[in-house]
């Protein structure tokens, strides 16, 4: 390339040519190029607020639900949520047109202030924008999956459909420019091409729903991690539940009408969510055994909503936010889950009572409240509730209920009941009398059923008619540790008590030794070595050990040393019982030496606890605020004028809370970026909430 090689400059469709732009001298092009480069990067975080704006409003679209009154045959009726968008054809049309709207807006405008000449800019961040997601995106997802682990495609067909139009794309892309007309984009290349598209959309939803070639194979819905019931191939039976619903000639678009019929014995999405909320109440009872039961069943519910994925467009935003100050996207759905807990909990009952009824809307409704108890072995008799709403309440009513085991068996882990429950004219509650057994042996955690049946006309069984009932076995010696793992002292703090707890099970006398170990905190420096043994007496499940903090004239500290638990001892006859059978063969064991051996005390996954000595509280919260990050989020749509308006005009902190749930100041770049953008904040509030 010759040194008399220059570009001419052509004025841009927002910014304009500077001018003079012949014979500049070196510092000139400089202070112009950087000057250029501020203006672009400016309107750069400009289009990104307007595509934040953009996305939120198609996450409100494509995540709208309607609700699904689904009739049982022979069974109360049930109201599900149904997702209104197909999944495949929500992510290929109005996900893909919002995540790639900077870039088609780019081409969009070159290509028009060009006067139809294919530009340097525009066309090129389309094609790299697509082979970046294609190679580097799907590499990246590939390379974080953690040793000793595997993910699995979802639909797999859809897959393959979309990943043989992506490398079909740029086949195409390389015939229509080198090989058909080089160089140059005839119309009838533009039509093909654009109606490649539609052709994408509709192969997909094809393979998606099993059409054509699959018309007569099983089709229904699965449930996903949040409880929505999404429409898909019946296939994905390990995604979830499947529900076989006929759908009505009169709905909508050919979606399920808002009366439908399931051809199964009980709502199978409905005991699916049962198994997992008991699963994640069992293990958060281990995880946090001081508790009440109470909040660890609010707990489980919260979690169980929690594991649903989030969408392409969440994480667009996210970043978008955070860049220009305007905090994360975190809060907003952890409140609005917070909201929903009532009706998640009752499982539909809420809705099923308050809605619409199908055959009578004022019909008397006969139900559990609540539909779900725990207990501990050892309660003996506790009592389950009936309610009956809605109709006549002056008319006497009659219902029978009876017990089915689950993983708890009647006449060995609980009495079995059944009978006649009957509501007199004016009463809406009735109780139900069941009976625990407590035996001496170590079981895992159980649980039954109560079922309502026969309700008296013209009342009507409404969800829950089942309920579950938790049994909590009391009978293990023990699982000792500490509540938490790290722990934080102020230096003048003298002597702190660390408590020792010991959960699932309580049963017989437990000695465990502890002693203390020295890290970067030297004993007799900052803190007085100490070791010893606790005694747990039977059904005692909390101790306390005495650690003494030296006070040090440090401006700055933080020293470390560990509190460490030795094995549990198990003391008195059980003791002895399962020292005999551990001498024992497997196969010679009894029963009874088996479950003494499963009931021995033992260690939890905190045994050893790290003691951080601080100077102060104060710069303890100044730590926590400047290290911990994480999401505190808001939801991506919009109600109102003013809340677009109120967000536009606050700063908010782009990281976490501290330990005590307060949120976190902004930061200096969070004012500087909120600063520099209040602009166009401001102008793109003016864009309709997406709630209205």
């Amino acid at each position: 390339m010759s040194g008399n090689y220059s570009v001419r400059c052509e004025p841009g469709l927002v910014i304009p040519l500077w001018r003079p732009d012949t014979n500049l001298h070196l510092i000139d092009i400089i202070f112009r190029g950087l000057v250029y480069f501020i203006l672009m990067l400016y309107l750069f975080i400009g289009v990104s607020i307007i595509s934040d704006r953009f996305m939120a409003a198609i996450e409100v679209i494509t995540s709208k639900e309607k609700e699904l009154v689904v009739r049982r045959h022979g069974r109360e009726p049930q109201i599900v949520v149904v997702r209104v968008w197909n999944e495949t054809v929500a992510n290929l049309t109005l996900m893909a047109l919002g995540s790639s709207a900077p870039e088609i807006l780019l081409s969009i405008i070159e290509i028009w202030a060009k006067n139809f000449q294919a530009g340097e800019l525009g066309p090129g961040t389309i094609v790299g924008s697509a082979a970046y997601n294609l190679f580097v995106i799907i590499s990246l997802c590939v390379f974080v999956i953690p040793n000793g682990e595997t993910r699995k495609i979802k639909h797999l067909r859809v897959f393959f459909v979309t990943a043989t139009w992506s490398i079909f794309a740029y086949v195409w892309l390389y015939v229509i420019l080198a090989v058909s007309s080089p160089g140059v984009l005839e119309i009838w290349e533009g039509i093909l091409t654009f109606s490649f598209f539609p052709a994408t959309v509709l192969t997909a939803y094809v393979a998606d729903r099993r059409l054509l070639i699959y018309k007569y194979l099983h089709k229904g819905y699965r449930m996903n991690k949040r409880g929505v019931i999404v429409q898909a191939e019946a296939a994905d039976s390990e995604m979830g539940v499947e529900l076989e619903i006929k759908p009505q000639q009169d709905g909508l678009h050919g979606m399920v009408d808002r009366l439908a019929d399931v051809d199964s014995p009980e709502a199978r999405e409905f005991e699916q969510t049962r198994r997992d909320y008991i699963n994640t109440l069992k293990e958060l009872r281990k995880k946090y055994p001081t508790l009440p039961l109470e909040q660890l069943e609010v707990m489980a519910h919260e979690e169980v909503l929690g594991k649903g994925p989030k969408s392409r467009a969440f994480y667009r935003v996210q970043a978008t936010r955070k860049m220009v100050g305007a905090g994360n996207l975190s809060r907003k759905i952890s409140e609005r889950a917070q909201s929903d807990l009532s009706e998640v909990k009752a499982e539909l009952q809420k809705a099923e009572a308050e809605s619409i009824d199908i055959e009578h809307v004022n019909a008397m409704r006969v139900f559990f409240e609540p539909g779900h108890y725990t207990v501990m072995e050892n309660v003996g008799t506790f009592e389950v509730g009936v309610s009956r709403a809605g109709g006549d309440l002056n008319r006497p009513c009659t219902v029978d209920y009876y017990t089915e085991d689950g993983s708890a068996e009647a006449g060995s882990d609980y009495v079995s009941a059944k009978g006649t429950l009957t509501f007199e004219p004016g009463e809406t509650m009735k109780t139900i009398q069941l009976s625990v057994i407590d035996d001496e042996l170590f079981e895992e955690d159980e649980h039954f059923y109560v079922r309502l049946s026969n309700v008296s006309q013209p009342a009507m069984l409404v969800s829950p008619s089942l309920a579950t009932v938790m049994i909590l076995d009391d009978d293990h010696s023990g699982i000792f540790g500490f509540p938490e793992r790290d722990v934080e002292l102020v230096e003048s703090v003298g002597q702190h008590p660390l408590r020792v707890v010991r959960y699932s099970g309580a049963r017989g006398r437990v000695i465990i030794p502890y002693r203390t170990e020295e890290g970067t905190a030297k004993p007799g420096k900052q803190y007085v070595h100490t070791e010893g043994t606790l005694t747990f007496e039977d059904n005692q499940t909390e101790k306390v050990i005495n650690l003494e903090i030296i006070e040090e004239d440090s401006y700055e500290k933080d020293a470390l040393f560990y509190v460490e638990l030795g094995e549990p001892l198990l003391q008195g006859a059980e003791a002895g019982m399962a020292a005999a059978a551990e001498m024992k063969q497997p196969e010679e064991r009894t029963e009874e030496e088996k479950m003494a051996l499963l009931g021995r005390p033992r260690l939890g996954e905190v045994f050893r606890a790290q003691i951080r000595i601080k100077e102060s509280k104060e710069f303890k919260n100044t730590v926590d605020k400047l290290v911990q990050r994480a999401n505190a989020s808001i939801i991506l749509g919009t109600s109102s004028w003013k809340e677009q308006f109120t967000e536009a005009l606050t700063v908010s902190g782009g990281d976490d809370g501290d330990t005590e749930g307060q949120p976190s100041s902004p930061s200096a770049m969070d004012y500087l970026m909120h600063s520099l953008t209040i602009f166009w904040k401001v102008l793109f509030a003016f864009v309709p909430p997406t709630g209205e």
